[in-house]
């Protein structure tokens, strides 16, 4: 139970941080994308039925304040889970170098398939343009904050396996 509440309280959290905080903190008119980053935090650390569910919700929220199509963010977010879900296979307790790769692989595809549907599929054909002005400075900005979002991610999963441990 507790794991579910602290879920949800982190997700609520980064929704209000990313929309908040760091649209007015936009470096190169873009800004970190955090529910990504706890979408595979959770997924990498907790494997893939963790990574669709925090990818249903994180997605979710953003197309029920944001989204210009019901469905669209959930449904990304929800691949971006299980494909790093079935990483967690390989989850190392104290690395930080895979997670990081990781994270900006995830960030290259979410904003590929959103390119697709919200560009592409509408007839615009400026990819390049796309990938220097948003993807690549957004794949950059959400790898530095990852640095610290993913660590404090990490120790509080750390504090809820033990927790587990120890009522088991």
């Amino acid at each position: 139970m507790k794991r579910i509440v602290s879920t949800v309280l982190v997700i609520l959290i980064c929704f209000v941080l990313q929309t908040t905080v760091f649209q007015s903190l936009s470096l190169a008119d873009v800004a970190p994308n955090l529910l990504l980053i706890v979408t595979v935090a959770y997924g990498y650390m907790g494997g893939e039925k963790e990574g669709i569910w925090v990818g249903l919700i994180c997605g979710l929220l953003i197309d029920l304040f944001f989204g210009s199509v019901i469905g669209l963010y959930a449904l990304i977010l929800m691949g971006i889970g299980f494909l790093n879900g079935l990483l967690n296979k390989i989850y190392y307790t104290d690395d930080l170098i895979i997670p990081l790769i990781i994270i900006s692989i995830s960030d290259l595809l979410y904003n590929f398939f959103y390119y697709i549907v919200e560009f592409l599929l509408r007839g615009r054909l400026h990819f390049f343009f796309y990938l220097r002005r948003i993807i690549l400075p957004e794949v950059v900005y959400t790898v530095l904050i990852s640095v610290i979002l993913y660590r404090l991610l990490h120790t509080l999963n750390k504090h809820l396996c033990l927790d587990d441990k120890r009522e088991a």
